[in-house]
């Protein structure tokens, strides 16, 4: 399978953000993608702090994700983006990773992790998911199968190791990662992290500086980057991923088999 992370900035155009993303779709394809993966918040940026993402929010039939549809039934490419979704009865909206193939609709994961830190407070406009209902983002590809995160949710180890579980050994995460001192190593040490213990495909797809990080980049089984970009950046970087090298990592290096604790949801 190829991969594509594309590396974009979006805004509150929200047609403007659908056009950019067919665009970079039907350039991902045209370059022998299977899959395409576009950050956190592709259909509407976060805006200010006081941005009212109600205002904003589609659901997931709603034109941006029917146009992402028609442009994989087109390509014949796999596009997993990001979105706001209302939340029914809420004064705030799901932060929703939605996935469309050529088929059609694949998957919505709702985010769980909701980034409450460092002087933020997501959870103010974002209604999170809910483990306990929400199903996770698993799905074929081939030989490999993707698991799907989103941005803060790569500070939780067990949100990886659980998708792995589901049989997951391509891991992507759309992100919207925040700017700010020594930013850009973490989001980098934390894909590589993910990658290592689960022996699995890590892929990061963000935004460029200066608001966010930067750095998408594609990370193998065993850590090492296979393609990344830089901070300001604008752009996607490709590699071709391959269930023999998953195969071969876990044989080698087998801690899923040689672990002594689970990860559970929370009943």
């Amino acid at each position: 399978m190829k991969i594509a992370a594309a590396q974009i900035v979006t805004t509150l155009d929200k047609s403007e953000n659908r056009e950019l993303a067919v665009q970079i779709v039907k350039e991902a394809a045209g370059a022998g993608a299977d899959l395409v993966v576009l950050p956190e918040a592709t259909m509407c940026s976060f805006g200010d702090d006081d941005t009212p993402l109600t205002e904003y929010a589609e659901p997931l039939y709603g034109p941006f994700v029917k146009a992402l549809t028609r442009v994989a039934g087109e390509t014949g490419i796999t596009v997993i983006a990001g979105i706001f979704e209302p939340a029914t009865g809420e004064d705030r909206v799901y932060n929703t990773i939605v996935a469309v193939g050529p088929a059609g609709h694949i998957g919505a994961y709702r985010k769980f992790h909701l980034y409450d830190a460092m002087g933020w407070k997501e959870s103010r406009r974002i209604k999170p998911g809910d483990p306990t209902t929400d199903e996770m983002v698993v799905f074929s590809i081939g030989e490999l199968t993707v698991g799907v995160m989103n941005c803060y949710d790569l500070r939780f180890p067990e949100m990886a190791r659980a998708l792995v579980d589901r049989g997951a050994n391509v891991l992507v995460v759309p992100a919207h990662f925040i700017n700010g001192p020594e930013k850009a190593e973490v989001w980098q040490v934390l894909l590589r992290a993910r990658a290592i213990e689960n022996t699995a495909y890590v892929v990061g797809a963000g935004k460029p500086g200066p608001e966010c990080t930067g750095h998408s980049m594609i990370v193998d089984p065993l850590g090492d980057v296979l393609a990344d970009l830089d901070g300001d950046e604008i752009g996607a970087v490709g590699a071709e991923l391959s269930i023999d090298r998953v195969r071969e990592v876990r044989v080698s290096i087998p801690v899923l088999e040689n672990r002594r604790f689970s990860v559970r949801a929370k009943s």
